[in-house]
């Protein structure tokens, strides 16, 4: 379809017994006619699976497979996106939700927009709860955030990431080498490298609803004494080695280090030493290269 390129919207479900028909049913009803789904469930030990199966009876169309070990997010995407059809990607988690015009305005920005090299879109999104109440908006007025090359914006934190309003071209994931299967998290690393060599576009308006739960990923990093946490800091620490190593200039070392003492904070209330005193070397690095 000429106007209406088709859009892969690959739902990883892990444990999502709860949200995941609420987020199934956000894809399929969403405005925009051209949409292929592709669900996997990371080896549940819940009942994600039988859930999944039963909605699935009616909608025969939709991809799902289930892995027989847990792999991971970041090795579980990969194994779909790799099979997408769609020239652009979105990735969702089975607790959050697409709001019904989502994909139309994110193809529609890509469609319409003055960035020539555009890789990503992605918009505003509402934090809510377990039982779908409203607790925040994820970008503020304060928070600005960018358009066009913003590589400074996301290695320095200057505004907040989140990638659950983002849209991808697949042509992007293919030349990066989708997501790094050696981190246990994926979204920061992704921006980082999409942004060094592509455009992004912001769309103000609220494309997604993210659900912050008790056992939600960003309450892990600071957890002690925890192997997740250190799992998680061990691939923050690979992400801004990465970062330091894609750098050009003083500037993006400068805006690098507010992104180092951001994360060092993290690694202290983990009481990852180890981890620190590595970032702290990679801090006395990134210090020299922006003098």
């Amino acid at each position: 379809m000429q106007n209406f390129p088709l859009v892969s919207v690959i739902c990883l479900s892990y444990n999502h017994e709860a949200y995941v028909v609420e987020a199934l049913n956000s894809v399929i009803n969403q405005t925009y006619p051209n949409i292929e789904l592709l669900i996997a469930d990371d080896c549940s030990s819940d009942n994600s699976i039988g859930v999944i199966k039963d909605w699935v009876k009616n909608h025969p169309e939709v991809h799902f497979s289930s892995n027989e070990k847990n792999l991971g997010n970041t090795k579980t995407f990969n194994q779909l996106a790799k099979i997408a059809k769609g020239e652009f990607i979105i990735d969702l988690a089975a607790d959050d939700l697409l709001v019904p015009n989502c994909i139309e305005k994110q193809v529609t920005t890509f469609q319409n927009s003055k960035y020539k090299n555009l890789g990503i879109v992605y918009g505003n999104l509402i934090e809510i709860d377990k039982n779908g109440n409203f607790l925040n908006n994820y970008y503020k007025e304060e928070d600005r955030p960018e358009s066009g090359d913003i590589y400074k914006m996301v290695i320095g934190r200057t505004t907040k990431i989140c990638s659950v309003s983002s849209m991808i071209k697949k042509s992007v994931l293919e030349k990066l080498g989708y997501y790094d299967e050696d981190l246990a998290y994926e979204d920061l690393d992704l921006w980082i490298r999409t942004s060094r060599d592509f455009e992004f576009e912001y769309i103000p308006e609220i494309l997604a609803k993210k659900r912050i739960v008790s056992d939600s990923l960003s309450s892990h990093f600071l957890i002690e004494n925890n192997l997740r946490a250190k799992k998680l800091n061990e691939s923050t620490l690979k992400i801004l080695v990465k970062a330091y190593h894609l750098n050009k200039t003083k500037d993006e070392h400068k805006a690098l280090l507010g992104r180092i003492r951001f994360e060092m904070y993290k690694f202290i209330k983990a009481k990852h030493f180890k981890l620190l005193f590595k970032l702290f070397l990679l801090e006395i690095k990134v210090r020299l290269k922006s003098i």
